[in-house]
């Protein structure tokens, strides 16, 4: 398979993103408009603007001395983005939370008052951007969104910084991804936009993935009662055609599931040979964090995020260890770039 050509200063971002086998462990607190719902439940606690950015100031804080990196947004996140660990690298979001739901398409957009020069200048290693797609959509919203992609692109290429580009999949026929019907499309869904966004027309260079199942119907994950959709055999070929449909970095995404859970993903994924480079995991992470400091306050989700929290991603970073492999060997690099020392994770 062909390798990944990039220039020595994303190679050297790439690095602080990662621990010293090259993988990447990133911590991800860019949610906005659903975290701050989620914070809202809480009678005494901060509300608002300021919940959203005294809670990313205290994931940021207390979990980052474990992770390799954190994605932070810039528009709650920047307090937060100052308190990170000295060693912990910086992916920073470029697009706006969510997405229109009165348009048709899920159409993306960015932040009108940054840019991936700005992003740069405030010390970033990577720029980052979430598009919604389904490839089985109208090719008229799928040549928007297309050309959306190669936009950000063209501009994280120009200012010589990496691009990690999120795929969140959907039906545009169904208005849900969680049911056994879902599950049954979600592989092809996953898998064909993973290899349409490693066209090198794109300059992407770390992919941030779903798994291409669903957990919960995979024989032997499935809750008392739930047909499986895939078995075991089945669940592992998806994420091995994962793997083999990109020569990109790509890492995991883990879509709110138990911390638990995300790791057994892990291990599968492994066992099916696939090449993943590491994972960007929020909410499995911190989500119970959150009532925590709804419904107790700052200092009750510190302790939390100090014991629990923290057991979490040191979990998640022994099972990294077993199962991601280095991105180092997915690019053409010269030897100098193939070696570093920095902090593991």
């Amino acid at each position: 398979m062909e390798k990944l050509q990039i220039s020595h200063k994303k190679v050297s971002h790439l690095k602080k993103l990662s621990n010293e086998q090259g993988i990447i462990g990133a911590l991800a607190i860019d949610q906005r408009g659903s975290l701050k719902k989620m914070l809202a439940s809480g009678e005494d606690a901060p509300s608002g603007d300021q919940a959203l950015v005294q809670f990313k100031e205290l994931i940021s804080s207390q979990l980052t001395p474990y992770a390799s990196s954190i994605l932070l947004d810039p528009e709650f996140g920047l307090p937060a983005a100052e308190l990170r660990d000295a060693s912990c690298g910086l992916i920073v979001a470029y697009e706006k939370t969510g997405y229109d739901v009165t348009a048709e398409g899920r159409l993306p957009d960015l932040l009108p008052n940054w840019s991936a020069s700005r992003i740069r200048d405030m010390g970033a290693d990577a720029v980052k951007v979430l598009i919604y797609y389904d490839v089985d959509d109208k090719p008229e919203i799928n040549d928007i969104k297309q050309a959306w992609v190669e936009r950000v692109g063209s501009e994280c290429l120009a200012e010589d910084i990496p691009y990690f580009l999120e795929i969140l999949t959907y039906d545009a026929k169904s208005d849900s991804v969680l049911d056994a019907n879902y599950a049954k499309l979600k592989p092809h869904k996953v898998n064909e936009a993973v290899k349409l966004f490693s066209d090198p027309r794109y300059h992407v260079d770390v992919l941030k993935v779903e798994v291409p199942v669903n957990m919960n119907f995979v024989e032997g994950f499935t809750k008392e009662g739930v047909e499986p959709v895939y078995s075991v055999t089945e669940a592992q070929a998806f994420f091995k055609e994962q793997s083999d449909a990109t020569h990109l970095p790509f890492i995991f995404l883990s879509a709110g599931v138990s911390a638990e859970l995300f790791q057994e993903t892990l291990r599968l994924a492994h066992e099916a040979g696939s090449q993943f480079n590491g994972v960007l995991c929020g909410r499995a992470t911190w989500k119970d964090a959150v009532s925590v400091f709804a419904q107790e306050g700052a200092a009750a989700a510190q302790a939390w995020l100090d014991e629990t929290g923290r057991q979490n991603i040191e979990d998640l970073n022994q099972v990294l260890r077993q199962t991601a492999v280095s991105w180092v060997d997915k690019l053409d690099l010269p030897f100098e770039d193939r070696t570093w020392q920095v902090r593991d994770f």
